[in-house]
């Protein structure tokens, strides 16, 4: 792998360049789609429409699609000089990427009951960010990411890391909570309760970006908090979504619940 990069780059200083360029295009992308947003949410789920091209199985969808940022990833950190992965804060902010991955991309998909066919352009785009930001986060990380000696020591560190954990183990668990909404042979939608659902509408969604957001704290480098940026505008328009669409089918839907931030929104 060290030999496709090596063709692909001139320099390790031109790679960084790129991968520097890579994540403010990402800042850029965030502001794009938090404008197309106003007017659209993200069509998958119970928003998904034929206008986006024809069906894909859902689980087999979440699987294809989530799976190059766990496996691109581990080629780059097994089959490459990875600099800097013998370096704990390296090693630590590396694995809190890959236990999210593991989880989304080899475990959620078959968890999955029901749900909705997603359409082939969502899940295409999804495809194609998996690479884009597999291969910025963990290359910058493995390859480039400098940190003090005492870093896990350090207040950001810390606080990221506990954020981290926070917003996975709420992520993890409002998911549990949605898939036993119904029993089997059961259709149709559910209020959640539980957990975090019962402050806001998008318990799941509130724990992902808790979770990246952690990430980059812990991280502190443009290509994590440009990740998290995104993640942020992506994930809180669906939580804005969710809580309106609640509303408007549940006439006894809790009227304290927020959308995503506990009593406040």
């Amino acid at each position: 792998m060290d030999a496709l990069i090596s063709r692909l780059f001139s320099s390790e200083e031109e790679e960084l360049y790129i991968l520097d360029c890579l994540a403010y295009f990402m800042v850029f992308m965030a502001a794009c789609t938090f404008v197309t947003l106003l007017f659209e949410n993200v069509p998958y789920g119970r928003y998904a429409t034929s206008k986006y091209g024809f069906p894909v199985n859902v689980r087999f969808a979440w699987f294809v699609q989530e799976l190059p940022a766990f496996l691109l990833p581990l080629c780059l950190v097994v089959w490459t000089s990875a600099a800097k992965t013998s370096l704990l804060p390296n090693q630590l902010i590396i694995a809190m990427y890959f236990c999210h991955y593991v989880q989304r991309s080899l475990i959620y998909p078959f968890l999955i009951r029901g749900g909705k066919p997603t359409p082939f352009a969502s899940f295409a785009l999804a495809f194609v960010f998996c690479i884009y930001n597999g291969y910025m986060q963990i290359r910058y990380l493995s390859h480039y990411a400098h940190y003090p000696a005492d870093w896990v020591t350090h207040p950001c560190f810390i606080a990221g890391s506990a954020l981290w954990f926070v917003g996975w183990v709420v992520n993890v668990h409002s998911d549990h909570i949605l898939r036993n909404l119904r029993k089997p042979g059961e259709t149709g939608y559910k209020i959640p309760t539980g957990g975090m659902f019962e402050y806001v509408s998008g318990a799941n969604f509130l724990g992902e970006i808790t979770e990246w957001a952690g990430f980059a704290l812990a991280g502190h480098s443009v290509h994590s908090s440009a990740f998290a940026l995104f993640t942020t505008v992506v994930l809180a328009s669906r939580a804005v979504a969710h809580h309106k669409w609640y509303l408007a089918k549940f006439e006894d839907y809790p009227k304290s619940r927020k959308a995503l931030i506990p009593f406040l929104l």
